[in-house]
């Protein structure tokens, strides 16, 4: 681990014991995130990305889940098996998490205001009342809530949906942690908040200088926020590069499939629209080799018989495929 890495999963593997049996919803995930930059974590729904947050922050549900295998490093300390109490002192004042759905993550039953002055509270008991509320509005104000007074005051269900998504982000940036993980900030919300919420997100990044993990279904997103992309698979990372490299030249088919099928404004009308065919296998029943097998219109022998590695294909650039080295030499067209 270099002293740009803030964060390094390593061979992390999350299984859940569910009524139908034993399904590994991560397996041997290994990725890094470097000081003051965004790393872009994508993928289809239900391919791991959120269980990997959620097992950052120590909120795997018990007793139903665990890590099996794995750590978690964070300035080179493993804080996945750290004690409980140890990790109270890092889950939001080190590392935060904005939830994907704020109406789920704020209590419904206390005010804003109330919730916002928890935080400080807890991680900083010797401050006075009248200062966690000057801290709080100062907080709101960063955030684009004009009205700071007038929100302290108000249930979550009293507010919008982009606004209760500017309160999630002030009360992840309460503490001024070294990295944010923001699970698909934008869900639900209409493109133009969506957009003033990613902007924000952005500049509140720039002017910290934190590390930020952005997961995120929507590759235009990736491309237009973070510095570092990882595409998930079926609980596997696919591939991992710069953005710019992934998007010039992607090396796994499933991240040449995702690409593909970003809608572009100089389409004809009524065209068909690309896609990937298939389905994304059921955890309960992966592929014993490659888990894109199925779906891939490159698929031979080797994927079906042999687990593909990540292979390294350029500068920090790697993807999980037995055809990568054939492309680096260009004996592949389907890029």
């Amino acid at each position: 681990m270099d002293e740009q890495t803030i964060l390094e999963i390593r061979d992390l593997v999350i299984e859940f014991n569910t009524d139908m049996g034993l399904v590994r919803a991560v397996d041997h995930l290994g990725f890094q995130l470097k000081k003051g930059k965004i790393l872009g974590l994508a993928g289809e729904s239900g391919c791991g990305k959120s269980v990997t947050a959620l097992s950052i922050m120590r909120l795997l549900p018990k007793p139903v889940s665990r890590i099996v295998k794995g750590q978690v490093l964070f300035n080179g300390k493993d804080i996945s098996k750290i004690p409980v109490d140890d990790m109270h002192h890092i889950r939001g004042k080190k590392i935060s998490m904005i939830f994907q759905e704020p109406m789920t993550a704020l209590n419904p039953v206390h005010t804003i205001g109330k919730q916002m002055i928890e935080i400080y509270k807890l991680h900083f008991p010797k401050m006075s009342f009248g200062e966690m509320d000057k801290a709080a509005n100062k907080m709101f104000g960063k955030v684009g809530i004009s009205d700071e007074k007038n929100v302290m005051k108000k249930y979550p269900h009293q507010l919008s949906g982009g606004m209760r998504q500017r309160v999630m982000i002030s009360m992840s940036l309460a503490c001024e942690p070294d990295i944010l993980i923001a699970d698909e900030p934008t869900t639900a919300l209409d493109v133009t908040v969506q957009a003033q919420i990613l902007d924000l997100i952005k500049n509140l990044q720039v002017k910290s200088g934190m590390s930020v993990i952005l997961i995120t279904h929507d590759l235009g997103v990736i491309a237009e926020n973070c510095d570092d992309v990882a595409v998930m698979y079926a609980g596997r990372i696919a591939e991992k590069a710069k953005v710019a490299t992934l998007f010039k030249r992607p090396c796994h088919p499933y991240t040449k499939g995702l690409l593909t099928s970003i809608v572009s404004l100089a389409q004809e009308s009524k065209t068909i629209l690309p896609t990937i065919k298939g389905n994304v296998p059921s955890l309960l029943n992966m592929p014993k080799a490659c888990r894109f097998a199925d779906r891939c219109p490159w698929v031979e022998d080797i994927c079906r018989e042999i687990v593909p590695m990540e292979r390294k294909i350029g500068r920090n650039h790697t993807a999980a495929c037995h055809l990568a080295c054939e492309i680096k030499k260009g004996k592949n067209d389907f890029i």
